[in-house]
């Protein structure tokens, strides 16, 4: 059995939670817009965005190199405004992991918005590392998503 974990991100987010729950769920083609460095697109291969059991297909560059990953869409909790992706195939990720959920969760606290990323893993073996440059990657995309929508200061 390999070893389990999990890595968990909250990142202040300027340009309103709803915005950024929004178009993960319904607009996740349009994150090549907000961030087209590391999002070239997102394709619906089966169902219907922002629906459970959906499956889309990510078009994507991490660390310098174009990749593809197909998730499937297990969880919409909008009471949370959360959503649960299943990865399913492609990129490197399931090479390294025997499982790979990406979870996003918008919070907000008193007048602050947060997106939590928590990435829940199973390396396949003891020398497989954290994957802390995915969680990086997607804090990158939080703030160019925010950029995008909000401006610089």
């Amino acid at each position: 059995m390999g070893l389990h974990g999990k890595l968990v991100a909250a990142i202040e987010f300027k340009a309103g939670g709803d915005v950024f729950h929004e178009l993960f769920k319904h607009k996740p083609e349009h994150l090549s817009t907000a961030s087209p460095i590391r999002v070239q697109g997102c394709d619906l291969i089966e169902g219907k965005f922002g629906q459970v059991g959906a499956i889309i297909c990510w078009r994507y560059t991490h660390e310098g190199k174009e990749k593809k990953a197909k998730q499937k869409i297990r969880i919409i909790d909008e009471a949370k405004k959360l959503i649960d992706y299943e990865m399913l195939e492609g990129s490197d990720l399931l090479e390294l992991y025997k499982t790979f959920d990406i979870i996003i969760h918008v919070e907000t606290k008193g007048d602050i918005d947060l997106v939590t990323w928590t990435l829940d893993y199973e390396m396949r073996n003891d020398d497989v590392e954290h994957p802390i440059s995915m969680l990086s990657y997607f804090i990158d995309i939080t703030k160019d998503i925010e950029t995008h929508h909000y401006g610089k200061e």
